[in-house]
């Protein structure tokens, strides 16, 4: 009986410390978290996996500052933009099932959208070919708080006001949240089952992911949650979204869970061989290019090692999982800082893992612009800045931009955005133009918005563009 109980008290101590590194390499790989283990800091939660177990795990930092709960591998984070390998497993296993088919019109499932999304596919989503615009650059353009709880009806309203793609269905890779959005979306029009159930009953219990699940209802309690924190050191302020929006973003999970995730890649428990051989098939453009992206997944090669990964982020969460398939070796890790870059550090922990089996060197970090043309500014006089000022509607978005002539401290003019959703004023720059071209001339930048103003035959401002990144031309009509 006494060695029984002497067994016991010996599992609990080392239930509580980490598990073994994988030979001397603890020093160095807690090194790399040095800056992340303060009790008033948030932190990450480290996986690595090999051969099917957890070779290391750790946590470092907070999971509450309000509380003091520290990080351990068994805290619970979202996930971010992880998410989208869920859903495109989710996608591949209605399609297994012959409930939808990977060449498939969306408009088939989605009629809510307007007659340009007619030559999208599912396969368009899947691998971001669609030319949809993305929400999250939609929301931001719009003035809107992204940690509002939109859920994917609402995506689905957002997309369906849209007057035009980015491009053509298939001609060009730009990642778009709305495409993962819409094909949940479609999963759960597809099988009649809710998305976040369907995954639940054909990914999460099938594999025994007891702390995973995608967060559709904002109000739903998560043991062992990690909170998310923005700002820096001795000023965190508290940035956990609370949307209810799943299939782009939307998975909690932890480090076990994604243990036995990144497992079943070799084992095929879910799925089997084949769909997960698919999952990892790149995408192709029209004219016959290969993409990086396949499935939710990116597929490359890091210091000469094939790879299988995807970030993720959202608020105050930083995700990576990082996976070298040769080497049946893995790294996940999930944080709770967005100052913290995930994937840099997942690199970093391979480096010291794996680092006599890369054949590469680190690629150097380069400096300054290559390739800058000569550039002319673009000095409009305030009469010119006059011009422009007004207010114009966007119906796409349903958003209102104030266009507004200021005095600056040294009586110089300059144009400022006001949206109507109360977000900070912003100052346009006018931008430069390359050396002897005059299409820079009503072209401006408010942060990542590139707004150009257009004119009628008159010369007279009529409305305005915006490009931000992830959509292109979004229309506003002068009112």
């Amino acid at each position: 009986m006494k060695a029984i109980l002497v067994l016991i008290v010996a599992g609990v101590a080392l239930a509580a410390q980490p598990r073994q590194p994988i030979g001397s390499l603890q020093a160095p790989i807690d090194n790399l978290f040095s800056t992340w283990t303060a009790k008033d800091s948030p932190g990450c939660a480290l996986g690595v996996f090999q051969n099917g177990a957890m070779a290391y795990g750790r946590g470092y930092g907070t999971a509450s500052l309000e509380h003091d709960a520290p990080i351990t591998t068994d805290s619970v984070f979202y996930a971010g933009s992880v998410s989208k390998q869920f859903t495109a497993m989710a996608a591949a296993l209605a399609i297994q099932q012959e409930k939808l088919a990977y060449d498939d019109p969306v408009r088939k499932y989605l009629p809510e959208l307007p007659a340009h999304a007619d030559a999208i596919k599912i396969s368009h989503l899947v691998h971001h070919t669609s030319g949809l615009r993305d929400y999250n650059t939609l929301l931001t353009i719009a003035g809107r708080r992204d940690e509002d709880a939109w859920d994917n009806r609402a995506v689905l309203r957002i997309t369906a006001k849209q007057a035009a793609l980015n491009f053509s269905p298939g001609d060009e890779y730009l990642y778009s949240n709305t495409g993962y959005t819409l094909l949940a979306t479609i999963v759960e029009r597809a099988t009649s089952t809710p998305f976040a159930e369907f995954a639940d009953r054909h990914i999460f219990k099938p594999l025994e992911m007891t702390a995973s699940h995608f967060h559709v209802d904002a109000r739903r309690l998560v043991r062992g949650r990690a909170l998310g924190y923005g700002g820096r050191a001795g000023a965190w302020t508290l940035d956990t979204p609370i949307n209810e929006r799943a299939g782009a973003g939307g998975l909690y999970t932890s480090i076990p869970d994604l243990l036995k995730w990144d497992e079943n890649f070799y084992t095929g428990k879910v799925g089997g061989a084949e769909l997960l051989k698919r999952l990892q098939t790149r995408g192709t453009l029209n004219n016959g290019t290969t993409i990086a992206y396949a499935w939710g997944l990116q597929i490359g090669n890091y210091r000469g090692l094939p790879i299988v990964e995807h970030s993720g982020s959202l608020g105050g969460y930083r995700a990576h999982v990082l996976r070298f398939p040769a080497q049946h070796t893995s790294v996940a890790l999930l944080c709770n800082a967005s100052s913290i870059g995930a994937t840099g550090l997942a690199r970093e922990v391979a480096g010291v893992i794996l680092k006599d089996r890369f054949t590469e060197a680190p690629a150097p970090v380069q400096g300054g612009v290559a390739g800058t043309a000569a550039s002319t500014p673009w000095l409009p006089t305030e009469s010119e800045l006059r011009d422009f000022a007004g207010t114009y509607y966007g119906a796409e978005l349903d958003a209102t931009f104030a266009i507004l002539l200021r005095k600056t401290d040294k009586a110089t003019s300059q144009l400022m955005l006001q949206r109507d959703s109360g977000a900070e004023l912003q100052v346009l720059s006018p931008r430069s133009t390359p050396s002897g071209s005059t299409t820079g001339a009503g072209e401006f930048q408010a942060g990542a918005l590139r707004i150009r103003f257009d004119r009628d035959a008159t010369g007279t401002v009529t409305g305005l563009l915006v490009d931000a990144g992830r959509v292109r031309g979004i229309k506003f009509v002068r009112r």
